[in-house]
């Protein structure tokens, strides 16, 4: 059973309920993606951080187009920082893992449209066991010692908690593990402090 490469592809499965059969309303999903796109560069050594602001480090290619096309964005841009790129196209991001997921058989889209009129796509994941093993590593990831953890799944923890993906990490498994996160985020650099702070700035109305 394989799982998806990318970050934002497995951020994406696990916010996807599958007693629901979509992702909830009112998730941060957008910018746990770009915030999950950013993480991947930066493990990757294709991004570092400069005084807070995200700069290029390495510019060749990531066999990723969505990693990609992030990294040409930023490498057109002047610097900005990480919270900053967090909000940039989120909903191009969500469209992105949806596509992703579809083309590696992961999911499964059908079309479908609001109430009739706004066109939009029913997600199917096609294989539970693959959302099961995403929430063993992040199980593994709370509870191993923390020099064996996978980079990636401390990663994926961080994003989950700083995203309040509750779904996956309810309040009260935050609340218990409370240090084990902070220690996560830390190992993953920037991108949890900066994915809370844009939360936090877009639920204020702060551009």
């Amino acid at each position: 059973m394989a799982l998806p490469h990318s970050l934002p592809q497995r951020i994406f499965l696990l916010a996807y309920n599958p007693d629901k059969g979509r992702v909830g309303l009112g998730t941060n999903l957008g910018a746990m993606l770009r915030a999950a796109a950013l993480a991947d560069l930066l493990r990757g050594g294709h991004l570092t951080d400069k005084r807070g602001r995200v700069a290029i480090d390495v510019r060749h290619p990531c066999r990723d187009p969505v990693l990609d096309a992030l990294l040409e964005e930023i490498a057109g841009s002047k610097p900005h920082t990480w919270q900053s790129w967090i909000g940039h196209r989120q909903r191009a991001a969500v469209r992105a893992a949806h596509q992703q997921l579809n083309d590696g058989g992961w999911v499964h889209l059908q079309p479908h449209k609001i109430l009739g009129l706004f066109p939009t796509s029913r997600v199917t994941i096609r294989d539970p066991r693959v959302r099961k093993e995403l929430l063993d590593r992040v199980n593994t990831a709370l509870h191993e010692p923390i020099g064996s953890i996978d980079p990636a799944d401390a990663a994926l923890v961080a994003i989950i908690a700083a995203g309040d993906l509750t779904l996956v990490l309810d309040r009260k498994t935050q609340r218990a593990n409370k240090q084990r996160i902070q220690e996560l985020t830390e190992l993953s650099g920037p991108i949890g402090p900066a994915l809370h702070k844009s939360i936090q700035a877009a639920a204020i109305g702060e551009v």
